[in-house]
């Protein structure tokens, strides 16, 4: 659709989602990214210029490069957010802030919510579920939504709890239950991506949108209507996708984690929307997809050769984001965040497991660049999301060079005359001034969006965290903590980087979701590597090279106390006295939404159900295949857009 449609659309429809100067909008990042990179590049190479640049040298420079790029796009996408936030100005429209849809406005189509679980805590999902669907029964818009649980579990013991745990649940749900759907697949075929196609082309055709949720996500009426709304308002919009907000955090680690989401998220999600416009990406839950153009565009075939290239396409949702745009439809990214919410790990040796899962998933997604017909957003999706890990092991190699020639210059007796006939000697030159800038720019470009995204809740939301004061505890403290976690995590992301290259497999399991307190024996069985590493290199560097040993001792301190970083921040007693002292406070603790006061409240009074479940009934089946998609054709052009209400 061009502008000028967009703008019509507009006009005639106020809660159309429509972009202004779509193209220009990567030619601006460009235009911002390409000269700070170049900047810090050459202040760079000033610095190893004038002692002749060794091979080590050129080594650090050409992995800078790739470095100073993601953190320039970074940075500038933080800063866009920053000054949009602040404007209060819609980053798709560039207009003023839009206002929520009127909630009066009646539903004209059916809608399914989705949850596919696989070998899931059992009270958590059915806990969660129930919320979600309580939500919306009692809502206006009651009829036009049916709920379905797709079960991909393996184990016989929980899917058996699974079966006894929804007829309990169809008894309490009264006449609302006859909305209601469980469905267990004998064999999970093609994991995720294999049970939402079992759903699509059994039941899809009766729905115009399905609504997403994670085994551990929880999303509010308004929020799940409003998603609704948009998808019949915007006829050539497939997806819509919130920012899903963690929640129920009680650990140190956990709460850390989910501070820093909603202190940052809102204004760099903000920034993300303002380029990617159009094409925006999916993350696989807390979203809306419009069922008929997912099944005529998303069909996803195994990809020919081994890992990590090879096999069952891992991260889907990326690509699935990818190929709706491909076929014309617009895809966005909606940036307010209430009432969206999911969970996370909460300690960092479960956080590091998933991510393991993410690393092999994102660095497929290199193979995928050749995909014809990509939007060039889409490839750079693909690119910046295998980067967000590759760039560990790239860091990596960038202090292990720079140690390796701190190491040589200081075991080598200096050569001041290079040439035979050379008069004068050739002087080490140190560009201490250089050296400066070039340290605080670096430092700049890393903890700006941190200090943006501070001063930004300070000026608009600083009762959501308690007030000022705990406003900027929390965020010291924050900062604090990231940078001694930053190292470990440069670590981990390494090593799965590594063994994703070398083609070991990684298993999709179910990942913990409920808090424990991590023991001294698995902290220092995750950490013995890396603290061995530490020892070794602190030794080596304090042994030859002082100076670096002591510019090295951030990372080298994470490093050698991972263990007792893990430990301690898997406490829940620690992250319940950080919120009794103000420390990590969120709007969600003082403020609660309907759907977690739901979840709360279920979580404590949840029953070992009596009865022992029987496979419920389902729905009778509209079959309709789910085509397959070719990666080296272009699809058919997106079906016209239908008039709005038709």
């Amino acid at each position: 659709m061009s502008t000028s449609q967009n703008k019509a659309g507009d006009r005639k429809n106020p809660n159309a989602l429509f972009t202004r100067a779509r193209r220009f909008r990567l030619i601006i990042m460009l235009m911002l990214v390409l000269p700070t990179t170049a900047l810090a590049t050459y202040s760079l190479y000033e610095i190893f210029r004038p002692n002749q640049l060794t091979a080590l040298e050129a080594g650090q420079l050409i992995l800078a490069v790739m470095l100073f790029v993601w953190l320039s796009m970074a940075f500038w996408t933080a800063f866009i957010g920053f000054m949009l936030k602040l404007l209060h100005i819609d980053p798709l429209s560039l207009r003023r802030e839009l206002k929520p849809i009127d909630e009066s406005v009646p539903l004209t189509k059916r809608h399914a919510i989705i949850m596919p679980v696989y070998n899931e805590d059992t009270r958590r999902i059915m806990v969660g579920f129930e919320a979600c669907v309580r939500e919306l029964v009692e809502s206006s818009d009651a009829d036009k939504f049916d709920f379905y649980m797709l079960s991909d579990t393996r184990d016989a013991t929980l899917a058996q709890a699974e079966l006894d745990a929804w007829q309990s649940l169809i008894q309490r749900m009264g006449p609302a239950a006859n909305r209601m759907f469980y469905r267990r697949r004998e064999k999970n075929i093609g994991r995720k991506v294999g049970n939402v196609t079992d759903f699509c082309e059994r039941w899809g055709a009766q729905y115009e949108g399905m609504v997403v949720l994670d085994a551990d996500s929880v999303m509010s009426a308004t929020r799940m209507r409003d998603l609704a709304r948009r998808l019949e308002l915007n006829n050539d919009v497939a997806l819509i996708q919130t920012i899903p907000m963690p929640v129920r955090q009680h650990s140190f680690f956990g709460r850390f984690v989910q501070f820093a989401a909603h202190l940052y998220s809102p204004m760099l999600a903000t920034g993300l929307a303002f380029w990617q416009t159009d094409s925006a990406n999916y993350w696989g839950h807390n979203a809306i997809i419009r069922i008929e153009p997912f099944m005529a565009h998303c069909g996803l075939p195994e990809m020919p050769g081994p890992a990590p290239f090879g096999g069952d396409i891992l991260s889907h949702d990326f690509v699935e984001a990818a190929l709706l745009r491909r076929a014309g439809w617009q895809c966005y990214l909606l940036t307010d965040t209430d009432g969206s919410y999911e969970e996370v790990p909460a300690n960092m040796i479960d956080y590091a497991i998933r991510d393991r899962r993410w690393v092999q998933g994102n660095i497929q997604h290199m193979g995928l660049l050749s995909i014809r017909g990509l939007k060039t957003t889409n490839r750079l999706h693909f690119l910046f999301g295998a980067f967000a890990y590759i760039s560990s092991i790239i860091l990596f190699a960038v202090l292990m060079l720079g140690t390796a020639d701190a190491i040589v210059r200081a075991t080598t007796l200096p050569d001041f005359f290079a040439s035979r006939y050379q008069l004068f000697p050739d002087w080490p030159i140190a560009k201490e001034k250089m050296m400066l800038w070039t340290l605080w720019g670096t430092i700049a470009l890393l903890f700006m969006p941190k200090v943006l995204g501070i001063v930004l809740a300070m000026i608009q939301r600083r009762k959501a965290f308690g007030g000022l004061f705990s406003l900027l505890k929390g965020g010291i403290v924050e900062l604090m903590m990231a940078i001694l976690i930053a190292p470990i995590m440069m670590f981990y992301h390494s090593y799965f980087v590594l063994s994703v290259l070398i083609g070991h497999k990684v298993r999709w399991d179910a990942q913990a979701r409920e808090g424990r307190m991590v023991p001294w024996k698995d902290a220092f069985a995750y950490t013995r590597w890396m603290t061995l590493l530490a020892v070794a290199w602190g030794g080596l560097t304090a042994w030859f090279t002082p100076v670096l040993f002591v510019w090295l001792l951030p990372v080298l301190t994470g490093m050698f106390i991972g263990a007792a970083v893990i430990r301690f921040t898997s406490s829940e007693r620690v992250g319940l006295l950080c919120r009794k002292l103000g420390i990590f406070v969120i709007d969600e603790e003082h403020n609660e939404d309907t759907s977690l006061v739901r979840v709360r409240q279920g979580m404590a009074d949840y029953g070992q159900p009596s009865q022992h479940g029987a496979v419920p009934d389902i729905p009778p089946a509209h079959h309709q295949p789910m085509p397959i998609q070719n990666f080296g054709r272009k699809p058919l052009p997106m079906r016209s857009a239908l008039p709005v209400g038709k």
